[in-house]
């Protein structure tokens, strides 16, 4: 089991001795490590793998969650890994998916028992903040554009709130070139594009019709008004029938799908900044088995 801490704005820190507890009352036999710094997750992660060990747990929200993928997912990694994920409290959005708990008691005690379900990852390559490009698994949803600019605005401490309007009303709508599979590239004037795995984030039904193991990515390419960013949002909150919708262009992706712009765009992906455009999501059937 690896813990982030400080995920849930420290709420998993108070819930570690509840999930000892948790893990100890169902007789499970486990080791709890506590991240300290980034790459911690992964290194541990693929650590453990090396180690011999085949289930890891990931206890906190999508971040670190991202970090165990990538760890399991690191070179040399052989049979499939099963993952495991404890929210403990800290809203991790893969799980509203499969509508598993929130609750630690209720993440502890889906740790026993046999079953799994294979899941897709998206392996997403973009250009870095060093200017090279690089490459990370991400698990659930990733944006490119307004929605990925908010998030990072949102990771660097500013509140959701203040982070939307801020980077809303700086925000000029750029064209993105975007290619699915083997098709010829089509070009949007876009403010968001979407890419689902999962349907949550940040708790809204952003991509309704993902499901995280069904072989497809969704693309939602949002080239309505600017204005649909703010008055969308009661549909999202709703239950995520913002679509269809005559501004939104659904496109359903069974191999990969490459975005460039007429500007570098942000991209985050699972909640967290990778960098910028260009930037190719390819998705990767199947390679681990979460634990239900």
């Amino acid at each position: 089991m690896i813990a982030d801490p400080e995920a849930g704005g420290g709420r998993v820190r108070d819930e570690l001795d509840a999930v000892r507890r948790s893990l100890n009352e169902r007789g499970l036999d486990h080791d709890l490590w506590v991240t300290e710094r980034p790459g911690d997750g992964e290194r541990l992660a693929s650590e453990a793998l090396a180690a011999g060990h085949r289930f890891v747990v990931a206890v906190g929200a999508d971040g670190i969650v991202q970090d165990v993928v990538n760890g399991l997912l690191s070179d040399g990694a052989g049979q499939e890994p099963v993952l495991g994920v404890v929210s403990a409290g800290s809203a991790c959005d893969l799980m509203k998916s499969f509508g598993l708990p929130d609750d630690t008691a209720g993440g502890c005690a889906h740790l026993t028992g046999d079953n799994t379900y294979p899941l897709d990852v998206m392996r997403v390559t973009c250009r870095g903040p060093d200017g090279d490009t690089h490459s990370r698994y991400a698990h659930n949803i990733a944006e490119v554009g307004l929605g990925a600019a908010v998030s990072a605005r949102t990771a660097a401490g500013r509140g959701r709130f203040g982070a939307f309007w801020r980077t809303y009303l700086g925000y000029r709508v750029p064209t993105m070139r975007v290619g699915i599979d083997a098709k010829e590239d089509r070009a949007f004037r876009a403010w968001n594009l979407v890419i689902g795995n999962g349907q949550f984030s940040a708790g809204l039904r952003l991509s309704p019709r993902s499901f995280p193991g069904d072989g497809v990515l969704e693309a939602l390419v949002f080239t309505g008004p600017k204005s649909d960013a703010y008055r969308m949002l009661p549909r999202i909150y709703r239950h995520g029938d913002h679509v269809p919708d005559p501004g939104i262009t659904e496109l359903r992706v069974r191999i990969r799908v490459g975005v460039e712009a007429s500007k570098h765009l942000r991209v985050v992906a699972d909640g967290r900044p990778l960098g910028t455009t260009p930037v190719t999501f390819q998705l990767v059937p199947r390679r681990i088995l979460l634990k239900l």
